[in-house]
Order: C-alpha cells, then structure tokens, then sequence
C-alpha cells in the first residue's frame, strides 16, 4: 500500500514539474538565437536596454507614457525601463485585450535631485541622468524625496490702489517657496519698515491662506474704512530657512475719484 501511495504521489510531482511554461515564453518564442536579434539604434538606447518578450534580443526600453506589453517572438510593443511598469489601458468597444498599455512610473511623488532641480517622479530624475551621461556629464542622484528646497519667490505682488476716504480696499501677494514661506506685511516709511501689521488698529486686518499651489501662500491686508492716515507704501514679506523676498504697493488716498486719473498721470511722469 505504501510503495502504491509513493508511486501516485511521484506521478504528480511529475505533472507538476512538466507543466507548460508560462504563456508568453510558449506563444511562438523560438530558441534563442542572438545573431538573429535586430540591431540597437546606433545612438543607444536613451532609457537603458531590456529584453524582448522571449528573453532573447536585447532593445531599447519604452519610456513614460509609451506604448508597452504583448510578448512572444515578435516583442510587442516593447517593455518599460527601470522604475516604470506597464499598465493595460481600459478597452473600448470593440476593441479586444491585445491592445497596448502605456509605461507609467511606479512613485508616484517629485523629487529633489543633486542637480538642484525638482523632477515630478524618480523615474523623470533617471531619465535626464541618463541624458546627461549620454551627454558626458555627470550622472544626477536622487538627493531626497520631495521638492528641493529653495527661497521664496513672489507669485503675484501687490498693486497699487487709488481712492477715497471711507472705502473698503485690499492688497493681495502669493508667494512660493519650500519649506512653505512665512507671510507677513509691513507698512513702510521713509524707506525703513517702521511698522508691523495688523498692529493696534481697528480698521485693518491681515489674511493669510496656503495656495492654491502646494507650497504657496496668499495673503490680504483687508482696510475699512479708508483714512487719510492709511496712505504710504505697504510691503508683503516672504521668508523660509532658504532666504526671503519682498514685493511692495502704495495706497493713495484722495478726496474724491475725479482726481485718481490726474494723481496717476503724474506719478507715471516722475
């Protein structure tokens, strides 16, 4: 009973192991034969080499966004380089399951490289070091996960204003840095920053908000009423570990809005 057990238990270790091989490798892959595999472009292959859809032939491999998939002798529409993966596209009427995916890299998050620049994906951050070496120049390395560090930068500045006492007026800045900057305003005299807002008062409030892009900030200095003693120049300031930046606008109050297009005229002359 034993030696039958044994002889039935070997029969099917033997299926197993004789099992066909994965689809790919059977549909129609031939022995290889390397003297048969098509040439490289004489330029290289800008994303590395990888191998066809039987293992045999090297070629080139698909970039982001590229065509990718099928197999067997004839390579399908090739296979995607290093950090991306082929993802099958959704089939539309009538169209059948053999149809192309498209290479997409695998983070999916930016990156700061030792170049000093910020590339969307790791996989953005490999292929222009591959283009810089192919360059002769020298490789770029991943320095971190995230988006380099630098200043703040002014998005939008402020803009000067003109109008009467009484109104309610508004100056607006969107700065961008990383870290994420610091926002403050300030109302400038004679050159020198002499005051920091909101302060003591009652007709002025500060506003700040992050966006609407990652890393930046926006910022309002609301004023109502308006006052004569509200005029001068008002300063948006910006500051992160990396440096600062400044951006400034002058409110002008007059006594009625006849006399804005003349203040106007003869400020752009001076």
């Amino acid at each position: 009973m034993a030696v039958l057990q044994l002889l039935v238990l070997g029969s099917l270790l033997a299926s197993c192991w004789a099992s066909p091989a994965p689809p790919e490798a059977s549909a129609g892959c031939p022995p290889c034969a390397p003297a048969r595999c098509p040439p490289l472009p004489a330029r290289g292959c800008a994303l590395g080499q990888v191998r066809d859809g039987c293992g045999c032939c090297a070629q080139c491999a698909r970039g982001e966004g590229e065509a990718c998939g099928g197999g067997g002798a004839g390579g399908g529409w090739g296979r995607c380089a290093a950090g991306l993966e082929c993802r099958r596209r959704r089939a539309g009427p009538g169209q059948g399951q053999g149809q192309a995916g498209a290479c997409a890299c695998k983070s999916r998050y930016p990156v700061c490289g030792s170049d000093g620049l910020t590339y969307p994906s790791a996989c953005q951050l490999r292929a222009a070091s591959l283009r810089a070496q192919s360059r002769g120049q020298r490789a770029v390395q991943q320095r971190s996960k995230g988006p380099c560090e630098q200043g703040p930068s002014i998005v939008t500045p402020p803009k000067d204003i003109w109008n009467v006492s009484g109104a309610q007026i508004y100056l607006s800045c969107e700065v961008i840095g990383v870290p994420t900057p610091v926002l403050t305003w300030n109302k400038i005299a004679k050159g020198q920053r002499t005051e920091l807002l909101p302060g003591d008062r009652e007709n002025l409030a500060i506003q700040t908000r992050g966006g609407p892009e990652k890393h930046e900030v926006t910022g309002w200095v609301l004023i109502s009423p308006l006052s004569k003693d509200d005029s001068g120049e008002y300063e948006c300031h910006a500051s992160n570990s990396q440096g600062e930046a400044t951006a400034s606008a002058r409110i002008t109050v007059v006594n009625s809005l006849h006399e804005i297009p003349t203040l106007k005229s003869v400020e752009a002359e001076l």
